[in-house]
């Protein structure tokens, strides 16, 4: 898929009167390094379908490496190729421009524009650059952070020569980047092998407080060189040029730096131990790599197939939420950096153990739950009129639907579930409450909450949530409306990435909105998340865009999570765009915060702001322990959460420390008897996940 920058381009004209040239490489160097040569100039035959060729243009310059190790200026290499635009667009002639000594793929709608913005640019450093037969004469560009130009030449001489020049590039800021960060990275492996090199007594150990910070910043230092190294590459050409730089959610789990000086287990644990932040979301979206990411499973129910949860059971959920704050977590700070310290850069932390003191009372399942909080929202979006009406409206409900799931600025984690635990609850919602989010009436500030009084007046929504797959670790969750004939069915996985003073997580998988009644399907994704100053007061932002879309009636939206630039700038910042596809018009567009205010202008201007923290809640509904099955969240981590709740740390980790034993023993067991985990609720379809009795097969 092609970004932004590329997704501009929209017509233009190219160069009827263009030039192609071949080279000779000199003698003592390769193809692969060096632009000199014996230059041939000729016209092509075929610029009107797939453009002209390239040239070496005197006017510009660029380094390459000679055959004696040093550096002389060349010429860049320019010319016209044809681009692939898009489905409806297809190829379009674009005048391209590569400067070697940059390591920048740039291209200008003409030659004649080539002194002015260009439309796009692509940095080659660790690029792969392949031939396709896809099209005639076609190569394929793929950048290092994602992107990717298909391109198409007059011939098969030009393309083999746009090819060889591409790589030689690639290659070479490639290598002239690696060994910059090899150099600063042996020199931080140098010190860490110092400082571990210390006695483990004495007047100053290994274990001393300001060496293990400094072994932790040494670690963030080089991550943020690589990081802003990327960035510089990006932006070379683009000062002033914001629409064209990169978010820095697209950089960040992208780098692909030189790899660490060590790939030895942890011994004491990892960063998936260290606190979240003072976001909603937090660690709902943090790794997966906690505590129970050791621990295997424990036995089944006896009745492993799926049974029938009571609805008459369930009484208002009435359990303490309150969390106590992490704050700096002085009295912790020798285990963190401890911690931290054993931690490579880009490490993934799947298997992360986690210290017992920064966990929340409650199940990454219960989380999911909790991120529902506003029913009567995601019931409105059937109540819509039209199709427009009801793709603003699941817009509407997502974007708030992120602040309730973190109470308050905790920095903490829910327990990761373990394969085969579950969660049941559901919401009364009152019918009058039920309505076209656009013509409900505003709330009135402070927090409120929805209750039915009467049963028979309110809209019944059921929630289950399954841990499904260990390895990865795959959440699943369904819920419905029998009356409102709506259901949503998702499954997502998290891959965290150790960033230095932050972690990084994708979050991956999608879910399905399924409106029955107008036989409309609305698939989304999931931001990544980041967990910042993990050293000090740990605080947690999204990142990253995801999409909404629905095929049948061709409307879809683009919601952009913000990351806080490096200097300056706005936290948890959002923006979203709700476009109907087949008019190529923009209905409604959104901006704010996703866990404070937002405001929503529409196609016929007006426009509406919601404060995500003055949303009345509707409370759940769910059994209480004595009537939940012994793999239900609640009870399964009963004894965890009475300890946390009484402040006694010790005894909570023993009681951590025995479920996950028992989980490893039937782990073994299953091993052993070659049997295979069966979920009780969802089954694997593709790719996917899907409910095993879903609403939309009983319709």
């Amino acid at each position: 898929m092609e970004r932004a920058a590329q997704g501009a381009d929209g017509g233009g004209g190219s160069n009827s009167s263009s030039r192609s040239s071949s080279r000779t490489t000199s003698a003592g160097s390769s193809p692969s390094c060096s632009l000199a040569g014996r230059a041939v100039s000729s016209r092509s035959a075929v610029a009107g379908l797939v453009g002209g060729g390239s040239r070496s243009s005197p006017g510009s310059v660029a380094a390459s490496p000679s055959g004696g190790g040093g550096r002389r200026r060349e010429p860049a290499l320019e010319g016209v190729l044809s681009k692939y635009t898009n489905l409806l667009q297809g190829w379009q002639n674009r005048y391209f421009v590569l400067d070697f000594e940059a390591g920048i793929l740039q291209y200008f709608v003409n030659e004649q524009s080539k002194h002015q913005k260009p439309r796009g640019a692509l940095s080659l450093s660790g690029a792969i650059v392949s031939l396709s037969d896809e099209a005639p004469h076609m190569l394929v560009v793929y950048s290092a952070n994602g992107e990717m130009y298909k391109l198409r030449a007059a011939d098969a001489k030009e393309r083999q020569f746009w090819v060889t020049q591409l790589r030689a590039c690639a290659k070479y800021h490639m290598e002239t980047n690696s060994k910059m960060m090899n150099q600063v990275e042996g020199q931080q492996k140098s010190l860490v092998h110092a400082i571990e090199s210390l006695p483990g007594s004495g007047p100053l150990t290994a274990l001393d407080q300001d060496l293990l910070l400094l072994k932790a910043t040494s670690a963030a230092t080089l991550s943020c060189l690589g990081e802003c190294l990327s960035l510089l590459q990006q932006s070379v050409y683009q000062v002033g040029q914001p629409s064209h730089k990169p978010a820095a959610s697209e950089n960040i789990l992208g780098w692909h730096g030189p790899k660490s000086h060590s790939t030895e287990p942890l011994k004491n644990g990892t960063f998936g131990s260290l606190p979240s932040a003072s976001a909603n979301v937090t660690w709902a979206i943090l790794p997966n790599s906690a505590e129970d990411e050791h621990a295997c499973q424990p036995e089944p129910e006896p009745n492993s197939g799926p049974e029938l949860v009571l609805s008459e059971d369930e009484k208002s959920d009435t359990e303490d939420k309150e969390e106590s704050e992490l704050g700096v977590m002085e009295d912790q700070r020798s285990v963190i950096l401890h911690l931290i310290s054993q931690l490579k850069l880009g490490m993934d932390l799947t298997k992360v153990v986690l210290p017992t003191f920064i966990l929340e009372k409650r199940s990454l399942l219960e989380m999911y739950a909790d991120f529902m909080a506003h029913p009567d929202l995601l019931l409105a979006i059937e109540a819509g009129a039209t199709p427009e009406e009801r793709v603003i409206g699941f817009v509407e409900y997502y974007l708030t639907s992120f602040h309730e799931g973190r109470k308050g600025a905790l920095a903490k984690k829910p327990y990761n579930p373990i394969i085969g635990e579950t969660f049941h609850c559901s919401w009364e919602v009152p019918k009058d409450k039920v309505k076209p989010k656009r013509t409900a009436p505003h709330s009135p500030p402070g927090h409120q909450h929805l209750a039915a009084s009467d049963p028979s007046e309110s809209y019944k929504l059921r929630f289950v949530a399954e841990q499904v797959s260990h390895h990865p670790p795959i959440s699943c969750f369904y819920c419905e409306c029998k009356e409102k004939k709506l259901c949503v069915n998702t499954h997502v996985w998290t891959k965290s990435k150790f960033m230095g003073m932050s972690v990084g997580v994708s979050m991956i998988g999608e879910g399905v909105l399924r409106l029955l009644e107008h036989g409309e399907e609305y698939v989304f994704t999931l931001p990544s998340a980041y967990a910042r100053s993990i050293l000090t007061v740990p605080w947690v932002e999204l990142g990253g865009k995801v999409s909404i879309t629905c095929a049948k009636t061709g409307y879809s939206a683009t919601v952009l999570f913000h990351t806080k630039p490096f200097y300056g700038g706005k936290v948890h910042r959002v923006t979203a765009e709700v476009k109907h596809n087949p008019t190529n018009t923009i209905v409604c567009k959104a901006h704010g915060e996703w866990n404070g205010t937002l405001e929503f202008t529409y196609s016929n201007g007006e426009t509406k702001v919601i404060d995500t923290t003055a949303l009345p809640v509707c409370p759940k509904k769910i059994r209480p322990l004595e009537k939940q099955g012994p793999m239900e969240s609640r009870n399964l981590w009963r004894e965890v959460t009475r300890y946390l709740r009484l402040g006694d740390i010790d005894a909570a980790t023993e009681q951590k420390r025995r479920l996950e034993e028992k989980q490893r023993v039937e782990e073994r067991k299953r091993e052993s008897l070659r049997t295979p985990w069966q979920p009780k609720y969802f089954t694997q379809e593709g790719d996917g996940w899907v409910y095993f009795n879903p609403l939309w097969k009983a319709h």
